[in-house]
Protein backbone atom coordinates (compact mmCIF):
# COMPACT_ATOMS: atom_id res chain seq x y z
CA UNK A 1 0.00 0.00 0.00
CA UNK A 2 1.76 3.09 -0.93
CA UNK A 3 -1.13 6.10 -0.44
CA UNK A 4 0.24 9.77 0.52
CA UNK A 5 -0.73 10.95 3.75
CA UNK A 6 -2.90 14.02 2.15
CA UNK A 7 -5.04 11.40 0.49
CA UNK A 8 -6.23 11.44 4.13
CA UNK A 9 -6.92 15.04 5.19
CA UNK A 10 -10.23 14.77 4.82
CA UNK A 11 -11.19 12.03 7.52
CA UNK A 12 -8.00 12.40 9.74
CA UNK A 13 -8.01 13.96 13.25
CA UNK A 14 -6.53 17.31 13.68
CA UNK A 15 -2.54 17.22 14.08
CA UNK A 16 -1.13 19.29 17.09
CA UNK A 17 -0.63 22.00 14.79
CA UNK A 18 -4.39 22.50 13.64
CA UNK A 19 -5.60 22.53 17.83
CA UNK A 20 -4.87 26.21 18.24
CA UNK A 21 -6.80 27.08 15.48
CA UNK A 22 -9.33 24.51 15.75
CA UNK A 23 -9.74 26.25 19.09
CA UNK A 24 -10.35 29.88 18.51
CA UNK A 25 -12.73 28.86 15.67
CA UNK A 26 -14.71 27.17 18.32
CA UNK A 27 -14.82 30.18 20.99
CA UNK A 28 -16.59 32.16 18.27
CA UNK A 29 -18.94 29.44 16.65
CA UNK A 30 -22.62 31.10 17.90
CA UNK A 31 -24.17 27.37 17.51
CA UNK A 32 -21.68 25.69 19.66
CA UNK A 33 -21.89 28.18 22.28
CA UNK A 34 -25.91 27.86 21.91
CA UNK A 35 -25.46 24.01 22.28
CA UNK A 36 -23.27 24.45 25.43
CA UNK A 37 -25.74 27.09 27.08
CA UNK A 38 -28.73 25.06 26.18
CA UNK A 39 -26.62 21.92 27.67
CA UNK A 40 -25.57 23.98 31.03
CA UNK A 41 -28.01 26.40 31.30
CA UNK A 42 -31.03 25.48 29.90
CA UNK A 43 -33.25 28.56 31.65
CA UNK A 44 -31.20 31.09 29.92
CA UNK A 45 -31.15 29.79 26.54
CA UNK A 46 -34.49 31.69 25.42
CA UNK A 47 -34.06 34.71 28.36
CA UNK A 48 -32.81 38.29 27.57
CA UNK A 49 -29.41 37.24 29.43
CA UNK A 50 -28.46 34.73 26.75
CA UNK A 51 -25.81 36.80 24.86
CA UNK A 52 -24.66 37.45 28.11
CA UNK A 53 -24.23 34.01 28.85
CA UNK A 54 -22.32 33.21 25.78
CA UNK A 55 -20.51 35.48 25.73
CA UNK A 56 -19.25 34.39 29.44
CA UNK A 57 -18.90 30.59 27.74
CA UNK A 58 -17.03 32.04 24.60
CA UNK A 59 -14.34 33.74 27.06
CA UNK A 60 -14.05 30.56 29.27
CA UNK A 61 -13.46 28.94 26.23
CA UNK A 62 -10.61 31.15 25.32
CA UNK A 63 -9.24 31.01 28.64
CA UNK A 64 -8.48 27.08 28.71
CA UNK A 65 -7.58 27.00 24.92
CA UNK A 66 -4.60 29.38 26.14
CA UNK A 67 -3.42 25.97 28.09
CA UNK A 68 -4.09 24.06 25.12
CA UNK A 69 -1.62 23.52 22.10
CA UNK A 70 -1.78 19.75 21.56
CA UNK A 71 -4.21 16.58 21.43
CA UNK A 72 -2.55 15.57 24.58
CA UNK A 73 -2.92 18.64 26.17
CA UNK A 74 -6.53 18.52 25.43
CA UNK A 75 -6.80 15.02 26.07
CA UNK A 76 -5.45 15.75 29.59
CA UNK A 77 -8.01 18.66 30.04
CA UNK A 78 -10.94 16.19 29.20
CA UNK A 79 -9.28 13.97 31.66
CA UNK A 80 -10.54 15.70 34.58
CA UNK A 81 -13.98 15.88 33.38
CA UNK A 82 -13.89 11.97 32.36
CA UNK A 83 -13.19 11.27 36.36
CA UNK A 84 -16.23 13.71 36.94
CA UNK A 85 -18.47 12.15 35.16
CA UNK A 86 -17.49 8.89 36.67
CA UNK A 87 -17.57 9.40 39.94
CA UNK A 88 -20.70 10.91 39.57
CA UNK A 89 -22.57 9.41 37.06
CA UNK A 90 -21.69 5.46 37.60
CA UNK A 91 -20.48 3.21 40.40
CA UNK A 92 -17.35 2.67 39.29
CA UNK A 93 -15.66 1.28 35.73
CA UNK A 94 -13.56 -2.32 36.82
CA UNK A 95 -11.36 -2.78 33.50
CA UNK A 96 -9.87 -6.62 32.43
CA UNK A 97 -7.33 -7.41 30.26
CA UNK A 98 -4.63 -4.87 29.86
CA UNK A 99 -2.32 -7.72 30.40
CA UNK A 100 -3.12 -9.04 26.70
CA UNK A 101 -1.95 -5.74 25.65
CA UNK A 102 2.02 -4.60 24.58
CA UNK A 103 2.09 -0.51 25.17
CA UNK A 104 4.95 -0.19 22.01
CA UNK A 105 2.28 -1.83 20.12
CA UNK A 106 -0.96 -0.16 18.00
CA UNK A 107 -3.69 -2.35 18.05
CA UNK A 108 -7.02 -2.11 15.89
CA UNK A 109 -9.83 -2.86 19.07
CA UNK A 110 -12.86 -3.72 17.43
CA UNK A 111 -15.55 -3.01 20.53
CA UNK A 112 -19.41 -3.80 21.22
CA UNK A 113 -21.31 -0.52 20.75
CA UNK A 114 -23.97 0.62 22.89
CA UNK A 115 -23.33 4.75 23.82
CA UNK A 116 -22.11 6.59 21.25
CA UNK A 117 -19.46 8.78 23.22
CA UNK A 118 -18.80 6.72 25.86
CA UNK A 119 -17.88 3.92 24.85
CA UNK A 120 -14.34 5.21 22.63
CA UNK A 121 -14.25 7.32 26.13
CA UNK A 122 -14.04 4.20 28.64
CA UNK A 123 -11.58 2.44 26.33
CA UNK A 124 -9.35 5.65 25.84
CA UNK A 125 -9.54 6.63 29.93
CA UNK A 126 -8.58 3.07 30.90
CA UNK A 127 -5.33 3.19 28.48
CA UNK A 128 -4.65 6.70 29.50
CA UNK A 129 -4.71 6.06 33.27
CA UNK A 130 -2.79 2.80 32.85
CA UNK A 131 0.28 4.32 30.72
CA UNK A 132 -0.57 3.72 27.60
CA UNK A 133 -1.74 5.78 24.29
CA UNK A 134 -5.13 6.34 23.70
CA UNK A 135 -6.81 5.57 20.30
CA UNK A 136 -8.23 6.87 17.37
CA UNK A 137 -11.90 6.75 17.48
CA UNK A 138 -14.05 6.16 14.10
CA UNK A 139 -17.07 7.98 13.94
CA UNK A 140 -19.76 7.52 11.47
CA UNK A 141 -20.68 11.29 9.47
CA UNK A 142 -24.21 10.74 10.02
CA UNK A 143 -23.84 12.27 13.59
CA UNK A 144 -21.33 15.16 12.04
CA UNK A 145 -24.53 17.46 10.70
CA UNK A 146 -22.70 20.97 12.06
CA UNK A 147 -19.39 21.41 12.08
CA UNK A 148 -18.67 22.68 15.52
CA UNK A 149 -19.61 19.07 15.84
CA UNK A 150 -16.76 17.63 13.73
CA UNK A 151 -14.43 20.06 15.38
CA UNK A 152 -14.73 18.67 18.51
CA UNK A 153 -14.52 15.07 17.11
CA UNK A 154 -11.55 15.67 14.95
CA UNK A 155 -9.99 17.28 18.30
CA UNK A 156 -10.43 14.18 20.58
CA UNK A 157 -8.63 11.91 17.60
CA UNK A 158 -11.67 10.77 15.44
CA UNK A 159 -11.59 10.23 12.20
CA UNK A 160 -14.54 10.13 9.98
CA UNK A 161 -16.72 7.14 8.43
CA UNK A 162 -17.95 8.34 5.51
CA UNK A 163 -21.54 6.11 5.94
CA UNK A 164 -23.47 9.31 3.31
CA UNK A 165 -21.56 8.80 0.10
CA UNK A 166 -23.94 8.02 -2.57
CA UNK A 167 -23.57 5.14 -5.11
CA UNK A 168 -22.07 2.02 -5.02
CA UNK A 169 -18.79 3.56 -6.70
CA UNK A 170 -18.68 6.66 -4.40
CA UNK A 171 -18.91 3.89 -1.41
CA UNK A 172 -16.32 1.56 -2.25
CA UNK A 173 -14.15 4.84 -3.18
CA UNK A 174 -14.83 5.79 0.87
CA UNK A 175 -14.51 1.93 2.09
CA UNK A 176 -11.03 1.79 0.87
CA UNK A 177 -10.18 4.93 1.49
CA UNK A 178 -11.58 4.25 5.34
CA UNK A 179 -9.61 1.23 5.17
CA UNK A 180 -6.01 2.61 3.94
CA UNK A 181 -6.33 4.97 6.85
CA UNK A 182 -6.95 2.52 9.35
CA UNK A 183 -3.79 0.45 7.73
CA UNK A 184 -1.83 3.84 7.75
CA UNK A 185 -2.41 4.82 11.00
CA UNK A 186 -1.55 1.17 12.76
CA UNK A 187 1.42 0.54 10.66
CA UNK A 188 2.67 3.94 9.62
CA UNK A 189 2.30 5.50 13.02
CA UNK A 190 1.56 3.06 15.13
CA UNK A 191 -1.58 4.33 16.19
CA UNK A 192 -4.31 2.07 17.50
CA UNK A 193 -7.98 2.13 16.42
CA UNK A 194 -11.17 2.03 17.93
CA UNK A 195 -13.98 0.87 16.11
CA UNK A 196 -17.30 -0.69 16.39
CA UNK A 197 -18.45 -3.96 15.15
CA UNK A 198 -20.94 -3.19 13.69
CA UNK A 199 -22.76 0.57 12.14
CA UNK A 200 -25.18 1.79 14.74
CA UNK A 201 -25.60 1.16 18.55
CA UNK A 202 -27.03 -2.45 19.08
CA UNK A 203 -30.32 -0.69 20.59
CA UNK A 204 -31.42 -4.15 21.20
CA UNK A 205 -28.82 -5.45 22.97
CA UNK A 206 -27.79 -7.84 21.05
CA UNK A 207 -23.77 -7.81 20.29
CA UNK A 208 -22.94 -9.47 16.46
CA UNK A 209 -20.14 -8.41 14.33
CA UNK A 210 -21.13 -7.73 11.39
CA UNK A 211 -18.45 -9.32 8.59
CA UNK A 212 -18.68 -6.26 6.24
CA UNK A 213 -16.56 -4.71 8.65
CA UNK A 214 -13.77 -7.36 8.38
CA UNK A 215 -13.82 -7.21 4.84
CA UNK A 216 -13.54 -3.30 4.94
CA UNK A 217 -10.05 -3.89 6.62
CA UNK A 218 -8.90 -5.99 4.05
CA UNK A 219 -10.00 -3.30 0.88
CA UNK A 220 -6.57 -1.46 1.69
CA UNK A 221 -4.45 -4.55 0.49
CA UNK A 222 -7.16 -6.67 -1.65
CA UNK A 223 -5.05 -6.04 -4.59
CA UNK A 224 -1.58 -7.47 -3.39
CA UNK A 225 -0.55 -11.07 -3.24
CA UNK A 226 -0.85 -11.38 0.77
CA UNK A 227 -4.02 -13.60 1.77
CA UNK A 228 -6.67 -12.70 3.60
CA UNK A 229 -5.46 -13.87 7.13
CA UNK A 230 -1.79 -12.28 6.67
CA UNK A 231 -3.65 -8.74 5.79
CA UNK A 232 -5.99 -9.13 8.79
CA UNK A 233 -3.59 -10.48 11.38
CA UNK A 234 -1.02 -7.62 10.62
CA UNK A 235 -3.84 -5.44 11.98
CA UNK A 236 -3.64 -6.67 15.50
CA UNK A 237 -7.35 -7.27 15.52
CA UNK A 238 -8.30 -7.24 19.85
CA UNK A 239 -12.05 -7.39 20.44
CA UNK A 240 -13.19 -5.37 23.08
CA UNK A 241 -16.67 -5.75 25.30
CA UNK A 242 -17.94 -3.07 27.01
CA UNK A 243 -21.00 -3.65 29.67
CA UNK A 244 -23.38 -0.91 31.42
CA UNK A 245 -25.48 -1.94 34.05
CA UNK A 246 -27.74 0.28 32.99
CA UNK A 247 -28.00 2.46 30.29
CA UNK A 248 -28.92 6.13 30.30
CA UNK A 249 -30.84 6.10 27.00
CA UNK A 250 -32.45 2.61 27.84
CA UNK A 251 -35.70 4.59 27.41
CA UNK A 252 -35.48 6.09 24.38
CA UNK A 253 -33.87 3.02 22.23
CA UNK A 254 -37.07 1.36 23.79
CA UNK A 255 -39.15 3.86 22.19
CA UNK A 256 -37.34 3.41 18.96
CA UNK A 257 -37.61 -0.26 18.90
CA UNK A 258 -41.62 0.22 19.74
CA UNK A 259 -42.00 2.71 16.71
CA UNK A 260 -40.16 0.90 14.40
CA UNK A 261 -42.08 -2.70 15.33
CA UNK A 262 -45.43 -0.77 15.00
CA UNK A 263 -44.77 1.60 12.16
CA UNK A 264 -42.02 -0.32 9.96
CA UNK A 265 -39.43 2.88 10.65
CA UNK A 266 -38.35 5.87 13.18
CA UNK A 267 -37.21 9.02 11.81
CA UNK A 268 -34.65 10.62 14.24
CA UNK A 269 -35.11 14.09 14.92
CA UNK A 270 -32.30 16.74 13.60
CA UNK A 271 -30.48 16.70 16.41
CA UNK A 272 -31.25 13.43 18.29
CA UNK A 273 -27.68 11.78 18.14
CA UNK A 274 -26.56 15.01 19.61
CA UNK A 275 -29.05 15.15 22.42
CA UNK A 276 -28.08 11.06 22.89
CA UNK A 277 -24.40 12.32 22.96
CA UNK A 278 -25.30 14.79 25.72
CA UNK A 279 -27.14 12.15 27.82
CA UNK A 280 -25.58 9.44 27.23
CA UNK A 281 -22.32 11.75 29.64
CA UNK A 282 -25.04 13.00 31.86
CA UNK A 283 -27.11 10.10 32.61
CA UNK A 284 -26.72 7.55 35.42
CA UNK A 285 -24.95 4.20 34.54
CA UNK A 286 -24.44 2.25 37.32
CA UNK A 287 -21.59 -0.27 37.10
CA UNK A 288 -19.61 -0.42 34.17
CA UNK A 289 -17.04 -3.52 32.95
CA UNK A 290 -14.60 -2.79 30.01
CA UNK A 291 -12.76 -5.88 29.08
CA UNK A 292 -10.45 -6.16 26.47
CA UNK A 293 -9.58 -9.84 24.74
CA UNK A 294 -6.79 -11.22 23.23
CA UNK A 295 -5.52 -10.43 19.74
CA UNK A 296 -7.44 -12.76 17.32
CA UNK A 297 -4.64 -15.60 16.17
CA UNK A 298 -3.98 -17.10 11.94
CA UNK A 299 -6.97 -19.55 12.87
CA UNK A 300 -9.55 -16.91 13.39
CA UNK A 301 -8.50 -15.21 10.05
CA UNK A 302 -9.99 -17.81 7.72
CA UNK A 303 -12.55 -15.29 5.83
CA UNK A 304 -14.53 -12.33 7.10
CA UNK A 305 -17.32 -14.61 8.38
CA UNK A 306 -14.65 -16.73 10.93
CA UNK A 307 -13.33 -13.54 12.20
CA UNK A 308 -16.31 -11.73 12.51
CA UNK A 309 -17.51 -15.11 15.11
CA UNK A 310 -13.98 -15.39 16.31
CA UNK A 311 -14.78 -11.80 17.67
CA UNK A 312 -18.45 -12.46 18.45
CA UNK A 313 -17.20 -15.39 20.89
CA UNK A 314 -14.66 -13.25 23.07
CA UNK A 315 -16.90 -10.69 23.43
CA UNK A 316 -19.47 -13.17 24.47
CA UNK A 317 -17.25 -14.58 27.12
CA UNK A 318 -15.85 -11.05 27.83
CA UNK A 319 -19.33 -9.70 28.60
CA UNK A 320 -20.38 -9.04 32.36
CA UNK A 321 -23.78 -9.90 33.24
CA UNK A 322 -25.28 -7.36 36.03
CA UNK A 323 -28.64 -7.76 38.14
CA UNK A 324 -30.55 -5.74 35.65
CA UNK A 325 -30.15 -8.50 32.78
CA UNK A 326 -30.96 -11.32 34.80
CA UNK A 327 -34.17 -9.33 36.41
CA UNK A 328 -35.31 -8.19 33.08
CA UNK A 329 -34.73 -11.71 31.81
CA UNK A 330 -37.44 -13.12 35.22
CA UNK A 331 -39.68 -10.22 34.32
CA UNK A 332 -40.16 -11.22 30.93
CA UNK A 333 -40.66 -14.85 32.27
CA UNK A 334 -38.28 -16.52 30.16
CA UNK A 335 -35.75 -17.63 32.78
CA UNK A 336 -37.29 -21.48 33.60
CA UNK A 337 -34.07 -23.22 32.47
CA UNK A 338 -31.40 -20.45 33.18
CA UNK A 339 -29.58 -20.78 36.72
CA UNK A 340 -29.32 -17.41 38.56
CA UNK A 341 -27.45 -16.11 40.59
CA UNK A 342 -29.01 -14.33 44.46
CA UNK A 343 -29.49 -10.91 44.21
CA UNK A 344 -30.39 -8.88 47.20
CA UNK A 345 -33.29 -6.55 47.79
CA UNK A 346 -31.85 -3.69 47.31
CA UNK A 347 -30.61 -5.03 43.44
CA UNK A 348 -34.02 -5.68 43.24
CA UNK A 349 -35.55 -2.29 44.09
CA UNK A 350 -32.88 -0.75 42.59
CA UNK A 351 -34.30 -1.98 38.52
CA UNK A 352 -37.76 -2.17 39.81
CA UNK A 353 -36.87 1.81 40.02
CA UNK A 354 -35.51 2.00 36.46
CA UNK A 355 -38.52 0.14 35.09
CA UNK A 356 -41.22 1.96 36.87
CA UNK A 357 -39.26 4.98 34.86
CA UNK A 358 -40.01 3.70 31.51
CA UNK A 359 -43.50 3.92 30.15
CA UNK A 360 -45.61 0.97 29.76
CA UNK A 361 -46.44 0.51 26.09
CA UNK A 362 -42.16 0.59 26.14
CA UNK A 363 -41.52 -1.92 28.77
CA UNK A 364 -41.17 -4.83 26.56
CA UNK A 365 -39.02 -3.57 24.51
CA UNK A 366 -37.05 -2.07 27.32
CA UNK A 367 -37.01 -5.75 29.23
CA UNK A 368 -35.64 -7.59 26.18
CA UNK A 369 -32.79 -4.80 25.26
CA UNK A 370 -31.36 -5.80 29.10
CA UNK A 371 -32.01 -9.44 28.75
CA UNK A 372 -30.88 -10.60 25.53
CA UNK A 373 -27.14 -9.92 26.91
CA UNK A 374 -28.17 -13.07 28.86
CA UNK A 375 -29.28 -15.07 25.77
CA UNK A 376 -26.05 -13.99 24.17
CA UNK A 377 -24.14 -15.15 26.95
CA UNK A 378 -25.45 -18.10 26.50
CA UNK A 379 -25.31 -18.59 23.04
CA UNK A 380 -29.14 -18.52 22.37
CA UNK A 381 -29.16 -14.84 19.63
Amino acid sequence: MNVSPEAFDAIRPYRDEEVEEVMARLAEDSEFLTALLRFKFPRLTSSILAPAAKFFISRTIKKHAAKIHSVHDLQLYVEGYMARMLATTTKGLTVDGLENLDPKQSYLFISNHRDIAMDPAMVNYALHTNGMNTVRIAIGDNLLKKSWVTDLMRLNKSFIVQRSAKGVRQMMASFKLLSEYIHHSLKEENHSIWIAQREGRAKNGIDHTDPAIIKMFYMAEKKSDKSFAEVIGSLNLVPVALSYEYDPLDVQKARELATKEQEGEYAKSEFEDIQSIAQGIAGFKGRIHLAFGKPLQAEDLENADVAAKAVDAQIRKLYRLFPSNYLALEALGEEDDIAFPEFDTACSADFNEHLAACPPEYRKHWLTMYANPVKNYLGRL
